[in-house]
């Protein structure tokens, strides 16, 4: 999964031609290149050389922020050599600005790097543009687990640095739990139950921000793998080799869950015209139970919460009537990767000292991520302790997107959901369009 907007039209292989054009028409998100100039317009010219010191220019989304900017502050500690010079906005801007600065051949040193192969500004379809270093000689790579290869590596190599992974789930306010008596949910019945509870209290029981494009993926995210990976763990699989589509799946299930959430009350007003920002606020306030998001953003519903921010935490969203056939989403979290041009050797040196344990672990915990490897020394955090069963009892699959063989399946979701949350299509209609996006090459 990746948290954003914007895309170019995909199905083709990505090249340094094509990500030129495709963002060549986006005005709005160009001006924000510009705004990023000072951290990443200079070229190689003043990059340091290739001997790993000298300046550093990083361009991340805001969710890294948090872990990244104590590791550069520690790094420049241990490095007085280096100067470090980070830039972070919201993902479909970083996106735009560092797919443009990718096409006109003056990337930063290090950027953004979505898993896998389902978005444009994923690591298999840079990677193959000949645009990411190989980090495989680094330590930390072998720690990625053999079932996450394709989240990092294309043929062998390994491109991404991603310190773990994190969840899809509910991300609730206890105190309005508590206020309309309700439980946490743990069959699909006992949440549909759950949400006239919460509406006779004054509460809304789903925070919904399908006005932002990314979110509209995630209530499907969560469901699919009950409605599908817990039946044919194989479907990817499948899928790849033509045998299976989502059409004839639990996909459908999924689609129809997310209506049926819609009918009985679930959602705020108008979720087509509500943003993620009012999303948090209305969960972090109390004004809403809870919302379906990624881990990853815990910390900005705490920040909403203020001085009640103990009071956010989060649990498995359940997809099926038998709690024992619960499954959950756990996908590696955003990464980076460092450009072939520029201070390429100081970026992977960077990416070096980012991948030693202890700063694997403070990235994830700085993120509510899992790390790649837990032992003794681990700290998770408390929100996540309720997943830990399902990842330890393999009933845990990769976000979908990071199994998609293209970048046009995923907006394609994105609008299909807008469409049905509007009573613009139907879910046959709806799998059909992301069916015929699929088999885009």
């Amino acid at each position: 999964m990746r948290i954003g907007t914007e895309l170019p039209r995909a199905g083709r292989r990505l090249t340094r031609a094509r990500l030129l054009r495709a963002t060549a028409a986006g005005a709005a998100a160009l001006s924000l290149a510009g705004g990023l100039a000072a951290c990443g317009d200079s070229g190689s010219s003043d990059s340091g050389g290739g001997d790993g010191g000298g300046d550093l220019r990083v361009i991340a989304v805001a969710d890294q922020k948090p872990a990244l900017d104590p590791l550069i502050k520690a790094y420049e500690s241990a490095n007085p050599d280096v100067r470090i010079t980070a830039t972070y906005a919201p993902t479909d801007q970083v996106q735009t600005s560092v797919r443009t600065q990718l096409g006109a051949g003056n990337a930063p040193d290090v950027h953004v790097v979505y898993p896998g192969s389902g978005s444009a500004m994923s690591m298999a379809e840079i990677a193959r543009a000949g645009l990411l270093a190989d980090l495989d000689d680094q330590a930390w790579t072998r720690s990625i687990p053999a079932s996450l290869d394709g989240a990092f590596r294309v043929d062998g190599k390994t491109y991404l640095y991603s310190a773990g992974s994190s969840v899809i789930g509910a991300i609730y306010n206890r105190r309005a739990f508590e206020r309309a008596g309700v439980e946490i949910p743990r069959t699909w019945s006992e949440l549909i139950a759950s949400c006239a509870a919460f509406r006779r209290a004054g509460i809304v029981p789903i925070a919904l921000g399908a006005q932002t494009p990314w979110v509209t993926q995630l209530i499907t995210y969560a469901l699919v793998p009950s409605t599908v990976y817990a039946r044919d763990p194989r479907f990817d699989d499948q899928q790849l080799a033509g045998e299976r589509s989502f059409s004839d799946s639990g996909w459908r299930d999924a689609m129809e869950k997310y209506l049926e959430l819609q009918r009985e009350g679930c959602f705020n007003d108008n979720p087509n015209g509500t943003t993620f920002e009012q999303q948090t606020s209305m969960v972090g306030t109390g004004r809403a139970a809870m919302a379906v998001q990624v881990s990853a953003v815990l910390a900005g519903f705490r920040d909403a919460a203020g001085a009640d921010r103990d009071d956010i935490s989060m649990f498995p969203f359940p997809g099926a009537e038998n709690p024992a056939d619960n499954w959950i989403p756990a996908g590696v979290v955003v990464g980076l990767g460092v450009s072939v041009r520029g201070n390429t050797e100081g970026g992977k040196r960077f990416i070096a000292y980012l991948g030693e344990p202890e700063n694997m672990n403070r990235w994830a915990s700085a993120v509510a991520a899992i790390p790649l490897v837990r032992d003794d020394s681990t700290r998770i955090d408390p929100a996540l302790e309720s997943f830990l069963p399902y990842i330890d009892d393999s009933k845990a699959v990769p976000f979908m997107d990071q199994r998609w063989p293209n970048a046009e399946v995923q907006p394609t979701h994105f609008a299909v959901i807008q469409e049905l949350l509007a009573g613009k299509t139907d879910v046959a209609g709806a799998l059909k369009k992301m069916d015929d996006a699929y088999g885009k090459q």
